[in-house]
Order: C-alpha cells, then sequence, then structure tokens
C-alpha cells in the first residue's frame, strides 16, 4: 500500500502555497497525494485579490469521499476561514480513525493579507487544534494564538513553549522565521522535551508557502513510516534547500515560490543549507508563561 497523506486547504491560484504546495510537497517527497479544498483564492506572489469559501457541506462530502475509499496515513490542515467550517472539518474529521493530524494555523498570506478571520480564532483553538497530533504555527501566529506580543528573541519563543502546548495539541514546532539575524532558530516541544533547530537564514524574497510547505512535509513524511522527531528534522531540512534552490526559478514579480522539485531538478545546483539540531533544552525557568 502506497504512503498516502490528505491536505485540507485553500487553493493557491499561484501556485506557491496552499493545496497546490501541499501535493507538490507529497510528490517530491514520494508520497501519494490527496485534496480538499476548503477555499478558492485568486493569488500569485505578489498577494491575494480575492477569497471564495467553499460551503462546509460541500467540504463535508469532499472529506466523506476521500474516507470512503483511501487509506490516509497523515492529514495536513492548512487554511480554514471560517469557524462553520473549522467546525465541519472537526466534527468530520472525529469520525475516522487518522494516525496523525499537523495543523497549520494559517492566519496570514506572506504577503501580508488575512487569511482568517477573527471570529474562527477562537473556534480553532477550542475545536481543531486539541485534536492535532502537532502545530506548526510561526511567531506572529503563535502570539495571536497566545494573544500575547510578538517574540523578538528565542528567549521569548521558549516562553511560548508552554502555553502552546496547553492549547491541546500534542507537540508543537514553533517557527522561528520572523526573528532577526543571521540564523533562524525553530522549537520542537512535545510537553516534556524541547527540542531546538538552528540553519543559517537565507537572504531570499522566495519564501511564499515555507509554511505550507513545512507542516505538508512533516506530514509526508509522517505517512512514510518515519518517527516524529526524525519527520520534523528532515522537513526543516527540506524546506531549507528548497528555499535556497527558489532563486533558479524565476517564478513572478513578489515573493517567489520555493523549489519543491529541486531534488528531481538535474539542472539544479544547490548549497545545501543543513538544520543543526542543538539538542535538548530543559531550563524550567526559561519556559514561563507568555505575557
Amino acid at each position: 500500500m502506497s504512503a498516502t497523506a490528505l491536505t485540507i486547504a485553500g487553493s493557491d491560484s499561484g501556485g506557491g502555497a496552499g493545496i497546490q504546495a501541499d501535493l507538490k510537497t507529497f510528490s517530491a517527497l514520494g508520497v501519494y497525494g490527496c485534496s480538499v479544498i476548503t477555499a478558492l483564492t485568486a493569488q500569485n506572489t505578489l498577494g491575494v485579490q480575492g477569497v471564495l469559501d467553499v460551503s462546509p457541506n460541500f467540504i463535508k462530502q469532499q472529506l466523506t469521499s476521500v474516507f470512503s475509499d483511501l487509506t490516509i496515513h497523515a492529514v495536513k490542515i492548512g487554511m480554514l476561514s471560517q469557524s462553520s467550517i473549522i467546525e465541519t472539518v472537526s466534527n468530520t474529521l472525529k469520525e475516522y480513525s487518522i494516525p496523525f493530524i499537523v495543523v497549520d494555523p494559517v492566519m496570514v498570506a506572506t504577503s501580508g493579507d488575512i487569511l482568517l478571520q477573527n471570529d474562527a480564532i477562537n473556534t480553532l483553538k477550542t475545536e481543531l487544534i486539541p485534536q492535532a497530533d502537532m502545530i506548526t504555527p510561526n511567531l506572529p501566529e503563535a502570539a495571536v494564538l497566545l494573544n500575547c506580543k510578538i517574540p523578538h528573541t528565542v528567549g521569548d519563543m521558549l516562553k511560548m513553549m508552554d502555553p502552546l502546548i496547553t492549547l491541546g495539541a500534542r507537540t508543537v514546532l514553533l517557527k522561528g522565521g520572523h526573528l532577526e539575524g543571521h540564523e533562524m532558530v525553530d522549537l520542537f516541544y512535545d510537553g516534556k522535551t524541547l527540542h531546538r533547530f538552528n540553519k543559517p537564514k537565507i537572504n531570499t524574497p522566495n519564501t511564499h508557502g515555507t509554511g505550507c510547505t513545512l507542516s505538508s512535509a512533516v506530514a509526508a513524511l509522517i505517512a512514510t513510516g518515519k518517527s516524529l522527531q526524525c519527520a520534523v528534522e528532515e522537513g526543516l531540512t527540506y524546506v531549507a534547500e528548497a528555499i535556497a534552490c527558489a532563486s533558479q526559478l524565476h517564478i513572478g514579480h513578489g515573493h517567489g515560490p520555493v523549489h519543491h522539485f529541486y531534488r528531481q531538478d538535474k539542472n539544479v545546483t544547490y548549497p545545501i543549507k543543513s538544520v543543526h539540531h542543538s539538542g535538548l533544552l530543559n531550563t524550567e525557568k526559561d519556559r514561563t508563561p507568555a505575557h
């Protein structure tokens, strides 16, 4: 049986993020991908020009079609813009036995356009996140979830980890790409052990869809049988290398996409942006509640 992953997310007409990024990632990592589309966006590398939400009833119909026929090894959830959509996805997923669910709490596009209605934030926190095996917020998203200031240091990030895990997900992968400096820091936490991953920051405008790509990479790697920590580390490496190769695509005039198929592209020479696992952080004093 082929490893199969499902993405539940919005469609990006420009192809760089959302469903399109997820399916490219699944394919690049050798996983069969299927999809449930929650919204149609008129979008390109310059921004989001329009959003048309899919009705909750049709989202449920898509989910039922997939689960009634296919064996799903992992689910990635992205853009769910309304409370009614979040509730439909949450309630429908409860009807099935799903080995792994990763929720990327998509709120704002790379261009800055809002993708999640304010009244849906609480529904996301109370209905969907507690079902997740992992959530993958970036720093602005984490700040919204916790109703606190956006962190500016690694120390600030550390203070967010316990409050984030108390939202109910089994693990948290907090993405530190918005921090200033020459190094990117990501934190992975299961409520007991905290891992820190470092990698050089790449100076590039080609970051469209990076969050979608990371969460779908983790889902794909879990679907192939990787352990959770291995999936996180390999997923971070895949995204870092895809970003490093993105400039060779020459797509669009704004925030370009990453190169999902750089490993399959024989014309690509890529500098490997290694992800360094700097070990475990167990200093409880550094993980006090965020304010």
